[in-house]
């Protein structure tokens, strides 16, 4: 059993992820580059940020045990979903648990940002 518990990509208020007995708790990631792109270019770079935070963690994306995601107009769920579906399906028939409501960002320009779960490899 890992009991260390490991910050990454610390910053003043918070860190990208916590690693604690072999789960990985990634915060909530948002758009950094296409801020004025429509919601499948910010989804698909925040699942790529994702991405990145999971393998920097020892984990990956068939290892998610949940994922959040909070969409600024929930009207556009039907595109975010295109590029989730495409995200996931690349890993067959392994979607995690998800739960996707609307709410008020902390930018403006954010249309979505996703919170995952995981457990690590090994």
């Amino acid at each position: 059993m890992r009991t260390e518990l490991k910050r990454y990509n610390v910053e003043h208020r918070y860190s990208d992820a916590a690693v604690y007995n072999g789960v990985v708790y990634v915060a909530g990631q948002v758009p950094e580059t296409t801020l004025d792109g429509d919601i499948a270019a910010q989804t698909a770079e925040v699942l790529a940020i994702i991405d990145r935070v999971l393998a920097a963690n020892g984990s990956d994306k068939t290892r998610i045990l949940m994922c959040q995601i909070f969409l600024k107009d929930i009207a556009e769920i039907g595109e975010m979903n295109q590029v989730w579906d495409q995200w996931v399906a690349a890993e067959s028939r392994n979607s995690p648990p998800r739960a996707t409501v609307e709410a008020a960002l902390a930018n403006p320009q954010y249309r979505i940002e996703i919170v995952v779960t995981a457990a690590q490899k090994g």
